[in-house]
């Protein structure tokens, strides 16, 4: 089946709430049931929310392209849906996010400020300005930025650590313990 390519802009319907861990709760909430959906129907892009506006971008199957997004036509949390682009694709040019989502970032900003833009309003991006924003959003997929941090020397975190100090200490007092008991239980035989 041929491939394609869409992005749309919308704005919300819901008044915004404050962001807990870089997410407007809304957004959270629909990036779960997209990521849910568009990874049932090998479905891969990216979301923008920002100034209550949102822009996005979905490539795959044509048939799940456009289902998916008759689909979002008829979702209540946005209105004023505008189609940016809706085309053939070759290839895919997003290989594993079934739906990125990206923040207001500096990435963002610079885009907003390069074209004389005070706020973002992606129903009125020129063809220029949409593949800008797709590209802002693939490049973002292969950072490693966390999600919700402005700044740009902010990188993933580190692998939680799983054992404190103390407890690595007592785990080895137990086996130092474990051992010394092995071997005195040796010499008994």
């Amino acid at each position: 089946m041929p491939l394609m390519r869409l992005a749309y802009a919308s704005e919300a319907t819901f008044e915004p709430k404050p962001v807990d861990q870089g997410v407007e709760p809304h957004v959270a909430r629909i990036l779960m049931t997209s990521r849910r959906n568009n990874g049932r129907s090998d479905l891969m892009g990216g979301l923008y929310y920002g100034d209550n506006r949102f822009f996005q971008y979905l490539e795959g199957d044509e048939e799940s392209v456009l289902k998916t997004y008759e689909r979002i036509k008829g979702d209540e949390r946005h209105r004023n849906l505008t189609k940016l682009i809706e085309e053939p694709l070759e290839k895919r040019t997003f290989s594993n996010w079934s739906m990125k989502y990206v923040p207001l970032s500096s990435d963002v900003r610079r885009f907003l400020a390069s074209h004389n833009l005070d706020s973002f309003d992606p129903a009125s991006f020129t063809a220029v300005q949409c593949e800008e924003m797709i590209g802002l959003i693939r490049s973002s997929s292969q950072s490693q930025k966390l999600v919700g941090y402005d700044d740009e020397s902010v990188e993933a975190p580190k692998k939680a650590q799983v054992y404190t100090p103390a407890i690595r200490m007592g785990l080895f007092v137990a086996a130092a313990c474990l051992l010394g008991a092995l071997v005195f239980a040796g010499t008994m035989l």
